[in-house]
């Protein structure tokens, strides 16, 4: 490699890591222009691309990145993310089973940085099923999820959400609840389990969820509310 191309190459490098992605851009492509071995800088260019909402130019980089590096467990978590965002759910979670067969985890476990990701996907598939008015399939999204990342509260009160909206509240109470134990400053989760509580004839433990609301929060509106509706 020429000193122009290992300039460039750090200089590329070096902005990636400010998120300056629009002259890491720049540098980057002259990298893969003049020399398209490596796979680090395919894997930085779709990350630039993703970041700029070019999807397919961001699968381009990151299929190049596996093809030099079929290993590279960064750019297939990436990649997968990106079938992930453009709706081929099938060949995201294909991408992740090889990814996590690639990652070097101890046998019948997952790398951390590997199960948040996977944890994640799960929950944005379940956003999508949510959005559609799919309960069912959300909430088995969301359980997923969970399963990867027992403390992402705002997975749990997605996944209490949907229960609620399916019909199921003292499901919806108990995950609302979970909420609450692992982070006691929710404020959205303690107002949902208030109103889930109070719609199941509990008025005084509603009561009490939405005064602790007022001590985390004090004016909050929402709670105020609530707590004339019920008389507290």
């Amino acid at each position: 490699m020429d000193d122009t191309l290992k300039q460039a190459l750090a200089l590329g490098r070096a902005y990636y890591l400010k998120k300056d992605y629009g002259l890491a851009e720049t540098y980057l492509t002259q990298v893969v222009e003049s020399n398209p071995s490596f796979a680090d800088v395919y894997n930085m260019l779709g990350v630039v691309y993703h970041d700029q909402g070019q999807y397919q130019k961001a699968l381009r980089a990151f299929e190049a990145a596996l093809r030099i590096n079929p290993g590279y467990t960064d750019a297939a978590l990436n990649l997968a993310v990106t079938y992930n965002d453009t709706g081929k759910y099938r060949e995201a979670q294909e991408t992740y089973r090889h990814a996590l067969s690639r990652s070097g985890a101890a046998h019948g476990k997952l790398d951390r940085y590997v199960q948040g990701k996977l944890a994640n996907m799960y929950a944005d598939i379940g956003d999508v099923y949510l959005s559609s008015g799919l309960h069912d399939e959300a909430i088995a999204e969301y359980r997923r999820a969970l399963a990867l990342g027992p403390a992402f509260c705002d997975v749990r009160a997605k996944l209490a959400g949907a229960l609620r909206d399916a019909g199921d509240r003292e499901a919806a109470i108990s995950e609302y609840e979970e909420v609450v134990r692992q982070n006691p400053t929710y404020v959205l989760a303690r107002l949902n389990l208030g109103l889930a509580l109070y719609g199941g004839g509990r008025r005084d433990d509603a009561v009490a969820q939405w005064r602790a609301v007022l001590e985390i929060s004090p004016g909050n509106r929402n709670a105020e509310l609530y707590l004339q509706v019920a008389g507290g």
